[in-house]
Protein backbone atom coordinates (compact mmCIF):
# COMPACT_ATOMS: atom_id res chain seq x y z
CA UNK A 1 0.00 0.00 0.00
CA UNK A 2 2.80 2.42 0.99
CA UNK A 3 4.67 1.60 -2.20
CA UNK A 4 1.60 2.42 -4.31
CA UNK A 5 1.13 5.83 -2.56
CA UNK A 6 4.84 6.62 -3.00
CA UNK A 7 4.64 5.76 -6.70
CA UNK A 8 1.57 7.98 -7.16
CA UNK A 9 3.26 10.88 -5.35
CA UNK A 10 6.30 10.57 -7.59
CA UNK A 11 4.09 10.65 -10.65
CA UNK A 12 2.37 13.82 -9.41
CA UNK A 13 5.72 15.48 -8.71
CA UNK A 14 6.93 14.68 -12.22
CA UNK A 15 3.70 16.11 -13.70
CA UNK A 16 4.06 19.29 -11.67
CA UNK A 17 7.71 19.67 -12.65
CA UNK A 18 6.76 19.28 -16.31
CA UNK A 19 4.07 21.97 -15.96
CA UNK A 20 6.56 24.30 -14.27
CA UNK A 21 9.03 23.79 -17.11
CA UNK A 22 6.34 24.55 -19.70
CA UNK A 23 5.34 27.70 -17.82
CA UNK A 24 8.95 28.85 -17.61
CA UNK A 25 9.34 28.27 -21.32
CA UNK A 26 6.19 30.29 -22.03
CA UNK A 27 7.43 33.14 -19.82
CA UNK A 28 10.78 33.20 -21.61
CA UNK A 29 9.01 33.21 -24.97
CA UNK A 30 6.76 36.09 -23.93
CA UNK A 31 9.75 38.08 -22.61
CA UNK A 32 11.60 37.51 -25.86
CA UNK A 33 8.55 38.57 -27.88
CA UNK A 34 8.14 41.74 -25.77
CA UNK A 35 11.80 42.61 -26.26
CA UNK A 36 11.47 42.12 -30.02
CA UNK A 37 8.36 44.33 -30.06
CA UNK A 38 10.22 47.05 -28.17
CA UNK A 39 13.05 46.82 -30.67
CA UNK A 40 10.58 47.17 -33.55
CA UNK A 41 9.01 50.21 -31.91
CA UNK A 42 12.41 51.75 -31.27
CA UNK A 43 13.45 51.28 -34.89
CA UNK A 44 10.37 53.20 -36.05
CA UNK A 45 11.16 56.18 -33.81
CA UNK A 46 13.74 58.85 -34.46
CA UNK A 47 15.92 61.27 -32.59
CA UNK A 48 15.29 61.89 -28.91
CA UNK A 49 12.21 59.63 -28.73
CA UNK A 50 14.30 56.73 -30.03
CA UNK A 51 16.99 57.42 -27.44
CA UNK A 52 14.42 57.58 -24.66
CA UNK A 53 12.68 54.34 -25.73
CA UNK A 54 16.02 52.57 -26.09
CA UNK A 55 16.95 53.70 -22.60
CA UNK A 56 13.63 52.48 -21.16
CA UNK A 57 13.91 49.14 -22.95
CA UNK A 58 17.34 48.57 -21.45
CA UNK A 59 19.13 48.29 -24.75
CA UNK A 60 21.86 50.72 -23.65
CA UNK A 61 22.90 52.18 -20.32
CA UNK A 62 25.95 54.34 -19.64
CA UNK A 63 26.61 55.97 -23.00
CA UNK A 64 22.93 56.55 -23.81
CA UNK A 65 22.22 58.00 -20.34
CA UNK A 66 25.12 60.40 -20.75
CA UNK A 67 23.88 61.36 -24.22
CA UNK A 68 20.32 62.03 -22.99
CA UNK A 69 21.58 64.17 -20.10
CA UNK A 70 23.81 66.11 -22.47
CA UNK A 71 20.89 66.78 -24.82
CA UNK A 72 18.70 67.94 -21.93
CA UNK A 73 21.46 70.29 -20.78
CA UNK A 74 21.74 71.74 -24.29
CA UNK A 75 17.98 72.28 -24.43
CA UNK A 76 18.01 74.12 -21.10
CA UNK A 77 20.88 76.33 -22.26
CA UNK A 78 19.03 77.09 -25.50
CA UNK A 79 15.87 78.03 -23.58
CA UNK A 80 17.88 80.30 -21.28
CA UNK A 81 19.49 81.98 -24.27
CA UNK A 82 16.09 82.45 -25.95
CA UNK A 83 14.71 83.98 -22.75
CA UNK A 84 17.70 86.32 -22.57
CA UNK A 85 17.19 87.43 -26.17
CA UNK A 86 13.46 87.95 -25.60
CA UNK A 87 14.23 90.11 -22.56
CA UNK A 88 16.67 92.20 -24.58
CA UNK A 89 14.15 92.61 -27.41
CA UNK A 90 11.05 93.52 -25.43
CA UNK A 91 12.73 95.00 -22.35
CA UNK A 92 10.54 92.96 -19.98
CA UNK A 93 12.24 90.71 -17.43
CA UNK A 94 10.06 88.04 -15.76
CA UNK A 95 11.18 87.13 -12.25
CA UNK A 96 8.63 84.49 -11.27
CA UNK A 97 5.60 82.59 -12.57
CA UNK A 98 3.28 80.64 -10.27
CA UNK A 99 0.69 78.33 -11.86
CA UNK A 100 -2.25 76.60 -10.17
CA UNK A 101 -4.62 74.26 -12.01
CA UNK A 102 -8.24 74.97 -11.11
CA UNK A 103 -9.95 72.63 -13.57
CA UNK A 104 -8.81 69.80 -15.84
CA UNK A 105 -10.34 67.66 -18.55
CA UNK A 106 -11.74 68.86 -21.86
CA UNK A 107 -11.55 72.39 -20.42
CA UNK A 108 -8.37 73.27 -18.54
CA UNK A 109 -8.41 76.37 -16.30
CA UNK A 110 -5.21 77.66 -14.71
CA UNK A 111 -4.58 80.55 -12.33
CA UNK A 112 -1.30 82.32 -13.13
CA UNK A 113 0.64 84.92 -11.19
CA UNK A 114 3.52 86.54 -13.09
CA UNK A 115 5.87 89.14 -11.62
CA UNK A 116 8.67 91.07 -13.28
CA UNK A 117 9.89 94.48 -14.27
CA UNK A 118 10.38 96.70 -17.28
CA UNK A 119 13.30 99.06 -16.61
CA UNK A 120 12.30 100.81 -13.35
CA UNK A 121 8.65 99.71 -13.46
CA UNK A 122 7.84 96.70 -11.28
CA UNK A 123 4.61 94.80 -11.95
CA UNK A 124 2.61 91.75 -10.93
CA UNK A 125 -0.04 90.23 -13.18
CA UNK A 126 -2.69 87.71 -12.12
CA UNK A 127 -5.16 86.10 -14.54
CA UNK A 128 -7.01 82.90 -15.43
CA UNK A 129 -6.07 81.02 -18.59
CA UNK A 130 -8.78 78.73 -19.99
CA UNK A 131 -8.11 76.22 -22.77
CA UNK A 132 -10.92 74.30 -24.45
CA UNK A 133 -9.88 71.38 -26.66
CA UNK A 134 -12.00 70.26 -29.61
CA UNK A 135 -10.34 67.46 -31.51
CA UNK A 136 -6.96 68.62 -32.79
CA UNK A 137 -7.74 72.29 -32.16
CA UNK A 138 -7.80 74.28 -28.94
CA UNK A 139 -8.94 77.77 -27.97
CA UNK A 140 -7.37 79.82 -25.19
CA UNK A 141 -8.97 82.77 -23.40
CA UNK A 142 -7.82 85.09 -20.60
CA UNK A 143 -10.15 86.33 -17.87
CA UNK A 144 -9.99 87.90 -14.43
CA UNK A 145 -6.96 90.06 -15.24
CA UNK A 146 -5.54 91.99 -12.29
CA UNK A 147 -2.45 94.21 -12.60
CA UNK A 148 -0.53 95.62 -9.65
CA UNK A 149 2.20 98.21 -10.21
CA UNK A 150 4.69 99.62 -7.72
CA UNK A 151 4.01 102.79 -5.73
CA UNK A 152 5.69 104.99 -8.33
CA UNK A 153 2.93 104.23 -10.83
CA UNK A 154 1.68 107.63 -12.08
CA UNK A 155 -1.98 108.56 -12.16
CA UNK A 156 -2.17 108.75 -15.96
CA UNK A 157 -1.12 105.08 -16.22
CA UNK A 158 -3.65 103.91 -13.63
CA UNK A 159 -6.61 104.87 -15.81
CA UNK A 160 -5.15 102.79 -18.64
CA UNK A 161 -4.75 99.80 -16.32
CA UNK A 162 -8.41 99.97 -15.35
CA UNK A 163 -9.44 99.60 -19.00
CA UNK A 164 -6.97 96.76 -19.58
CA UNK A 165 -8.28 94.84 -16.58
CA UNK A 166 -11.86 95.32 -17.69
CA UNK A 167 -11.12 93.91 -21.16
CA UNK A 168 -8.56 91.33 -19.91
CA UNK A 169 -6.22 92.54 -22.67
CA UNK A 170 -2.89 91.14 -21.46
CA UNK A 171 -1.10 91.69 -24.79
CA UNK A 172 -2.02 95.39 -24.85
CA UNK A 173 -0.70 95.78 -21.30
CA UNK A 174 2.75 94.38 -22.09
CA UNK A 175 3.00 96.26 -25.40
CA UNK A 176 2.04 99.58 -23.79
CA UNK A 177 4.22 98.95 -20.72
CA UNK A 178 7.33 98.76 -22.89
CA UNK A 179 6.47 101.95 -24.81
CA UNK A 180 5.55 103.80 -21.61
CA UNK A 181 8.79 102.70 -19.95
CA UNK A 182 10.84 103.86 -22.96
CA UNK A 183 9.25 107.33 -22.89
CA UNK A 184 9.88 107.60 -19.14
CA UNK A 185 13.50 106.59 -19.70
CA UNK A 186 13.84 109.27 -22.39
CA UNK A 187 12.60 111.88 -19.92
CA UNK A 188 14.94 110.60 -17.18
CA UNK A 189 17.99 110.71 -19.46
CA UNK A 190 17.12 114.23 -20.61
CA UNK A 191 16.65 115.50 -17.05
CA UNK A 192 19.93 113.87 -15.98
CA UNK A 193 21.75 115.47 -18.92
CA UNK A 194 20.52 118.96 -18.01
CA UNK A 195 21.38 118.44 -14.33
CA UNK A 196 24.95 117.49 -15.21
CA UNK A 197 25.31 120.35 -17.70
CA UNK A 198 23.60 123.09 -15.62
CA UNK A 199 23.97 121.99 -11.96
CA UNK A 200 23.42 125.49 -10.53
CA UNK A 201 20.12 125.96 -12.37
CA UNK A 202 18.47 122.52 -12.52
CA UNK A 203 16.95 120.65 -9.56
CA UNK A 204 14.37 117.91 -9.04
CA UNK A 205 11.79 118.56 -6.28
CA UNK A 206 10.39 115.02 -6.57
CA UNK A 207 13.55 113.13 -7.49
CA UNK A 208 15.20 112.39 -10.82
CA UNK A 209 12.40 109.97 -11.85
CA UNK A 210 9.66 112.57 -11.29
CA UNK A 211 7.77 114.50 -13.96
CA UNK A 212 8.98 117.92 -12.81
CA UNK A 213 12.30 119.69 -13.29
CA UNK A 214 12.80 123.02 -11.53
CA UNK A 215 14.85 125.88 -13.02
CA UNK A 216 16.14 128.30 -10.37
CA UNK A 217 17.82 131.69 -10.75
CA UNK A 218 20.24 132.16 -7.82
CA UNK A 219 19.89 135.93 -7.91
CA UNK A 220 16.09 135.76 -7.88
CA UNK A 221 15.18 133.61 -4.87
CA UNK A 222 11.66 132.25 -5.04
CA UNK A 223 11.43 132.74 -8.79
CA UNK A 224 11.20 129.26 -10.29
CA UNK A 225 10.29 127.84 -13.68
CA UNK A 226 8.93 124.31 -13.68
CA UNK A 227 9.23 122.02 -16.68
CA UNK A 228 6.39 119.49 -16.37
CA UNK A 229 7.11 116.46 -18.57
CA UNK A 230 4.34 113.87 -18.31
CA UNK A 231 3.78 110.66 -20.28
CA UNK A 232 0.08 110.27 -21.08
CA UNK A 233 -1.49 106.90 -21.90
CA UNK A 234 -4.90 106.60 -23.55
CA UNK A 235 -7.35 103.76 -22.92
CA UNK A 236 -6.30 102.27 -26.29
CA UNK A 237 -2.63 102.21 -25.21
CA UNK A 238 -1.42 105.23 -27.17
CA UNK A 239 1.58 106.77 -25.36
CA UNK A 240 2.12 110.52 -25.77
CA UNK A 241 4.73 112.70 -24.00
CA UNK A 242 3.46 116.15 -22.97
CA UNK A 243 5.83 118.94 -21.94
CA UNK A 244 4.74 122.24 -20.41
CA UNK A 245 6.26 125.23 -18.62
CA UNK A 246 4.90 126.61 -15.35
CA UNK A 247 6.03 129.70 -13.44
CA UNK A 248 6.24 130.47 -9.74
CA UNK A 249 6.83 134.15 -9.02
CA UNK A 250 6.53 135.71 -5.51
CA UNK A 251 4.28 138.73 -5.02
CA UNK A 252 7.31 140.97 -4.47
CA UNK A 253 8.81 139.99 -7.79
CA UNK A 254 5.64 140.59 -9.77
CA UNK A 255 6.29 144.33 -9.54
CA UNK A 256 9.55 143.85 -11.43
CA UNK A 257 8.05 141.94 -14.37
CA UNK A 258 5.27 142.91 -16.76
CA UNK A 259 2.24 140.70 -16.07
CA UNK A 260 1.56 140.13 -19.75
CA UNK A 261 5.02 138.72 -20.45
CA UNK A 262 4.67 136.23 -17.60
CA UNK A 263 1.26 135.13 -18.80
CA UNK A 264 2.63 134.38 -22.25
CA UNK A 265 5.58 132.26 -21.06
CA UNK A 266 3.69 128.97 -21.40
CA UNK A 267 2.44 129.80 -24.89
CA UNK A 268 5.90 130.91 -26.00
CA UNK A 269 7.37 127.65 -24.70
CA UNK A 270 4.80 125.62 -26.66
CA UNK A 271 5.87 127.48 -29.81
CA UNK A 272 9.47 126.48 -29.10
CA UNK A 273 8.36 122.89 -28.64
CA UNK A 274 6.73 122.78 -32.06
CA UNK A 275 9.81 124.29 -33.72
CA UNK A 276 12.72 122.78 -31.78
CA UNK A 277 11.38 119.71 -30.01
CA UNK A 278 11.39 118.98 -26.25
CA UNK A 279 15.11 118.82 -25.49
CA UNK A 280 16.11 121.88 -27.52
CA UNK A 281 13.15 123.90 -26.22
CA UNK A 282 13.97 123.11 -22.59
CA UNK A 283 17.65 123.90 -23.12
CA UNK A 284 16.74 127.25 -24.66
CA UNK A 285 14.94 128.19 -21.45
CA UNK A 286 17.83 126.96 -19.30
CA UNK A 287 20.37 128.86 -21.37
CA UNK A 288 18.27 132.03 -21.08
CA UNK A 289 18.33 131.71 -17.28
CA UNK A 290 22.06 130.92 -17.28
CA UNK A 291 22.88 133.93 -19.47
CA UNK A 292 20.82 136.27 -17.33
CA UNK A 293 22.66 134.89 -14.30
CA UNK A 294 26.05 135.59 -15.88
CA UNK A 295 25.07 139.11 -16.91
Amino acid sequence: MDEMMSTENMEEVRVLEAQIERLQAEVEALQCQQQNNNKDITLQLRGKMKDAMSYLCGQTQGELEEKVMSQLKEEVEELEEDLKQQTQMNGICLNSCITKTLQSGSKVVQQLCVSGQCAELVFQVEFQLSEVKEGQQSERTISGLNVVMDNSDPQNFSSFLSGVEERSDLLLFFRTLRTFSDRCDDRGRTFKHFKEKYPSVVSFPGGSRSEVMALNHPELPGCVLFVHWSVEVSCEGEVTPKVGLLTKIPEEALQLFPFQSLGGAAEAFQSLLRILGPEAAVESVIRAISLSQES
